[in-house]
């Protein structure tokens, strides 16, 4: 026979009243917070996989919120650059205005303010901020402004040639910011033509680009050098050119006799030279075709309007410098805007590779929430029904246990 003191008795109604109102608080904090798990003793197993989610989540929001900056940025940039397009186009609408022959002076001076106002226009695009206030074609000197006019009025890249990137994913980059000085400065120039003296009243005009092929052809595996054109003294006078680099390498002239303001071809860049002197002494008068030279936009309209305002064109050289002004402007322009256009294609693919991201890590957060809320989420059903019985089981117990202490051997005496 076993001894059941009333110590013992009273030790066991008060652990069993104590572990039944602890299941009760426990339900209660479910169904209060909503989750099944409220901390690790709750389900070790389970609070492991729900700290691991929640890790995940906490990955994903923080790269969310960087294809959020990097969509921000690049829409900023792309909007920058496809104004700019329109401003150039502007210009060129104003420079192919400018090469009508019977324009008068004021009609020249009144397209030369508006193309002031367009440069403006443009220099405010070329320095844009984003929201933090930081230019964004400055490259890694986001404080600094891109663009800045020098003592003469002239603008001049002030930024750095950094490009920023921005990771999205695991091991997923994407550029987010461009220099200015690749997409405004350092854009090909048309070819053109310098006297390069010794005899004053000559010229060299008409210069451009009439067959690719050739121009190509005539460097072939390497870039192109300029070329040196001089006008000997043979009879008749003949135009020699050759590699400004390299005088042993000769090109064809077609026509190769010199005639006094007609054209030529040489290397596919059609040229003309006026009132050479083939006796010039000490030497011959020379001529450079510039094939590789680069430009700023920014030079090019600056150039344009200088030109406006004081070419003279009653001369012949000043006819040939003003015409010849028009058409590498032109061409300049056209290169501008296809610089332009290329970035904003490059963009285009990089707006295309953070959507796809953005996609992916909205896809992934649904997921991992619902694998999370399987995990975590309480049955409100299931736990009602348990906090229903656990109060009645645990009423039973307070009712058994009151009446089980009242029992004393002093009863029966």
């Amino acid at each position: 026979m076993i001894r059941i003191s009333s110590q013992q008795v009273f030790s066991s109604g008060i652990n069993r009243l104590q572990e039944l109102n602890s299941n009760l608080n426990s339900t209660q904090q479910q169904i209060a917070s909503g989750k099944r798990v409220n901390k690790p003793s709750d389900d070790p197993v389970v609070a492991a996989r729900i700290l691991k989610l929640n890790q995940e989540l906490s990955r994903v929001s923080t790269y969310e919120r960087n294809v959020s900056l990097a969509d921000n940025r690049l829409k900023q940039e792309e909007n920058s650059l496809t104004s700019a397009v329109d401003v150039i186009q502007r210009i060129r609408e104003l420079t192919v205005q400018a090469g009508n022959g019977s324009l008068s002076p004021n009609d020249r001076k009144s397209i030369s303010s508006e193309m002031k106002e367009r440069l403006g226009q443009l220099a405010n695009l070329a320095n844009t901020r984003d929201a933090s206030g930081e230019y964004i074609f400055s490259g890694f000197q986001g404080s600094v402004q891109a663009f800045q006019q020098n003592d003469e009025g002239k603008y001049v890249y002030q930024g750095d040639e950094g490009q920023r990137v921005l990771e999205i994913d695991d091991g997923v980059t994407v550029p987010i910011s461009d220099h200015g000085k690749g997409i405004f400065v350092n854009v090909p120039a048309a070819v053109a033509g310098e006297h390069t003296g010794p005899t004053d009243g000559t010229f060299i005009s008409g210069v451009k680009v009439v067959n690719e092929a050739e121009l190509t052809a005539a460097f072939p595996g390497s870039v192109p050098d300029d070329i040196t054109l001089q006008v000997d003294n043979s009879t008749p006078s003949q135009v020699l050119a050759f590699d400004s680099n390299d005088p042993t390498v000769t090109f064809p002239v077609s026509p190769a006799d010199y005639q006094s303001g007609e054209t030529f071809v040489v290397a596919g860049i059609e040229a003309s030279i006026t009132g050479a002197d083939p006796g010039a002494t000490p030497a011959p008068d020379s001529y450079t075709l510039k094939i590789n030279d680069k430009q700023s936009v920014f030079g090019t309209i600056e150039n344009l309007i200088a030109g406006l305002d004081s070419i003279e064109k009653g001369t012949p050289e000043g006819r040939a410098a003003y015409e010849d002004m028009v058409a590498q402007s032109l061409v300049n322009l056209d290169n501008a805007q296809e610089s332009i256009v290329l970035k904003q294609t490059e963009l285009g693919g990089r707006m295309n590779a953070v959507e796809s991201t953005k996609s992916f890590l909205a896809d992934s957060s649904v997921y991992t929430n619902e694998i999370r809320s399987q995990l975590q989420d309480v049955d409100y059903a299931e736990a009602v029904s348990n906090l229903s019985f656990q109060s009645f089981v645990l009423q039973a117990a307070q009712q058994s246990f009151a009446q089980v202490s009242q029992l004393s051997l002093f009863d029966r005496l």
